[in-house]
This record gives C-alpha cells, sequence and structure tokens, in this order.
C-alpha cells in the first residue's frame, strides 16, 4: 500500500512553488510554463522548474525568475505503447519516482505544480512527499480507448486543483472520471503579444501563408500541403511555410511530408523553416495563418495570428472553437478538410478588405480574452482559492 506523507505545516515568508515539467523545448505548453512562472514571481513566489534534460527553455525559465534542476522524468508519450516502450516505461519510472520524492522533499515547496498529464509521476512523487499538487492540463484527448484515458487521468485524483486551458479540456476529464468535476478550473492561456504588430499588407497577388507548430499529424500539416496543392489548381499563386519540427521518433511523418510536396510539385512553393526562436517575424511575413489542428486542446496559434494582425483559418476543433468567432476573428472549417481551406483562403483573397477588418478584430479580441496580465492575474486567485499559496 502506497501511504502519503501528511502534509507539513508550512512556513513563513514567500511562497515556495517546485514545477514540473516534461519538455525543454519552445512550444505551446512550454511557453505557457514560461508564463505561468513569470506570473507566480512577480507575485513574489519562490519558483524551481523540473525540467527532465537541457534545453532552449532553461534560459527563458532563469529570466522569468525561476532555478531549473534537471531530473530524469518518465513523461509519457504514444511510442511506449509498444512491448519494448512498456520496459522503458516501467524501468524509467521506477528510477525516477524516488528521485522526484527526493527533489519535492528537498525543495520544501507549498505546491507542486505539476504542468500536464504526461508525467504522472510527480504527481505521486510529490502527494509521497508530503506536499499539494496542482496540475495544470494542456490537453484534450477525446478520442483515446476509455482504459487508456482512464489509466493517464487516474493520478489526478491525487490533485488539489486542476486547471484546465479550455472548455474541451475539461470536458474531456469528465467523461473519464467525474469526481473530478469539482476540483477543475477553467484558465485560458495568456499569450504575449509582439512589441509591433505589423498591419496586414495590401495583396500583390500573391499569397502567403504560415502554419506553426509541431510537423505532427495531430497539427494537420498534411491537410496544408493538400490545401495548397487545391488553391494552386484554383488559379490562386500562394506559398506556405511550415515552422517546427518533428518530435524525436516522428522522423517518418516529415519524410511522408517532403514526399507529398515532391509528389504535388510544390517544392518552390512549400518551405520547411524549421523550428524557430522568434516566431513573430515570420508572422509579419505571412498573410493568412492556417491552424489545420486536428486535435487542438487549446490552439496558441490562433491568438497569436491575432497579435500578429493577420487574418486565421482554423479546423472546427476542441480549443479552437473557443477562440475563434466564425465570421468575427476568424474562419472555422471542418477538420480534415483541405478543400474547405482552400475555399476559404480562395474567398479571402478576392475579398482583403473584410480579411483586414476580421483580423483588427481579432487582434483586439486577443487581447482583451487572452492577454498575460489577465492570465497572471487569475492564475494566482486560483492558487490562492486552493489553499497552497498565502493572500
Amino acid at each position: 500500500m502506497i501511504m502519503l506523507r501528511r502534509r507539513r505545516a508550512r512556513s513563513p515568508g514567500p511562497a515556495r512553488v517546485l514545477l514540473a515539467h516534461p519538455s525543454p523545448d519552445l512550444y505551446g505548453s512550454d511557453r505557457m510554463l514560461v508564463e505561468s512562472v513569470r506570473s507566480l514571481t512577480e507575485a513574489g513566489c519562490i519558483v524551481t522548474v523540473a525540467l527532465p534534460i537541457d534545453g532552449p527553455l532553461v534560459p527563458l525559465l532563469q529570466q522569468a525568475g525561476a532555478g531549473v534542476v534537471i531530473v530524469e522524468t518518465l513523461v509519457l508519450r504514444k511510442s511506449l505503447m509498444t512491448p519494448r516502450g512498456l520496459i522503458t516505461l516501467f524501468v524509467t519510472g521506477s528510477r525516477s519516482l524516488p528521485r522526484a520524492v527526493q527533489v519535492v522533499r528537498s525543495a520544501r515547496p507549498d505546491v507542486v505544480y505539476v504542468n500536464t498529464v504526461t508525467i504522472p509521476g510527480w504527481i505521486l512523487g510529490a502527494r509521497l512527499a508530503g506536499a499539494p499538487v496542482v496540475c495544470h492540463v494542456h490537453e484534450a484527448e477525446d478520442s483515446l480507448p476509455r482504459p487508456v484515458a482512464l489509466g493517464l487521468h487516474l493520478p489526478l485524483l491525487l490533485s488539489r486543483r486542476i486547471l484546465v486551458n479550455s472548455k474541451a479540456a475539461e470536458n474531456g476529464l469528465i467523461a473519464t472520471l467525474p469526481k473530478l468535476a469539482d476540483r477543475i478550473r477553467l484558465l485560458y492561456n495568456g499569450v504575449a503579444a509582439p512589441t509591433q504588430a505589423s498591419q496586414l499588407r495590401v495583396l500583390n497577388g500573391k499569397v502567403h501563408l504560415l502554419l506553426v507548430g509541431r510537423l505532427s499529424p495531430r497539427k494537420g500539416t498534411d491537410v496544408a500541403i493538400a490545401a495548397l496543392e487545391g488553391m494552386i489548381g484554383r488559379g490562386l499563386d500562394a506559398s506556405l511555410s511550415l515552422v517546427g519540427e518533428v518530435f524525436p521518433g516522428y522522423e517518418w511523418y516529415e519524410r511522408t511530408l517532403r514526399e507529398q510536396v515532391s509528389a504535388a510539385g510544390l517544392e518552390s512553393r512549400v518551405d520547411f523553416a524549421g523550428f524557430q526562436d522568434d516566431v513573430w517575424p515570420r508572422f509579419a511575413e505571412s498573410d493568412i495563418v492556417l491552424v489545420p489542428s486536428r486535435v487542438e486542446p487549446f490552439g496558441n496559434v490562433a491568438v497569436e495570428a491575432a497579435l500578429a494582425r493577420r487574418p486565421v483559418i482554423a479546423s472546427a476543433v476542441q480549443g479552437l472553437r473557443e477562440i475563434v468567432v466564425p465570421g468575427e476573428t476568424g474562419v472555422l472549417v471542418a477538420a480534415d478538410d483541405p478543400g474547405a481551406i482552400a475555399d476559404a483562403v480562395c474567398a479571402m483573397a478576392a475579398d482583403w478588405p473584410a480579411a483586414r477588418e476580421m483580423a483588427e478584430r481579432a487582434h483586439v479580441d486577443a487581447l482583451n480574452r487572452f492577454g498575460t496580465k489577465r492570465y497572471a492575474d487569475d492564475l494566482m486567485r486560483l492558487l490562492v482559492d486552493a489553499g497552497v499559496v498565502p493572500v
């Protein structure tokens, strides 16, 4: 039987927060971690972040005021759902759980803030060490087999509070484990705006499309390429920039994408730009932003497009439906439908003044609903209400 230690009395002084995160990269949930850290340090908290390996996220966390420790961590990936992967899962989990307990006991935090459901060892380790847990869920896996979803979400029963970045994520959790409902609080992402968002230029006969995100089937990169082919067939002069890389182990998908581009004769029109630390210049070079995701718990890129004053065409899935107001702040199309994306791009190009007006409405909406000040205020209010940091 696993025995959970009773929570110790809180020491006087600033609140101490230990954050656990599965990646040192700079994609959506990684950048949200930086906003969380900045919100906590500016509120006077002492923050330490535990990462599994070193990477480009580390200096940003340090600039935001956090200390960083590297701790071996079991990160749940689909690639582990194989016989060999299950052995890796068991071995890594057996090593990492005692280490997590040790780190929590050494840090003596008032709360362990686990920034995803994919590192359940930190939830269990925190409770074994007697620290309360807040888990920030950035996933909305509504297509998982029920036994898998149940196994993924069961550790959340050990959390004092569960923060979700969309109603879609909330609904997914409750559908799997109704007992979680009373612990869940909605906290929409806060996305930092560029220092200066350039005005949308007048089209000069060619449309520059942008897709920012992992090269991944979930992000619908192949759908965007197929949509580009459809636009060319309709007589539209268009190009597409793909900003992002694959997860390790998904190199096969990039090869598939390059083969798709070659088969369609689009080599001169598709730019595999790779990972970009600063994406704002890419937004400034673009005319229309595509978010063709098949799965999207929130959709930071749709907000970034609005902050950059670029019209967005997005899939009508999960969190994207909570960001984009159809016809007002962007266009929503059916997921996995390249023809619908091509039609939407052609329609925007045909009535560019209306597209520019839509982008301006989206800009104002994004500043109001998804700004970093709102996020910081809401995050601290939720942590105070949960009783894990003092007023």
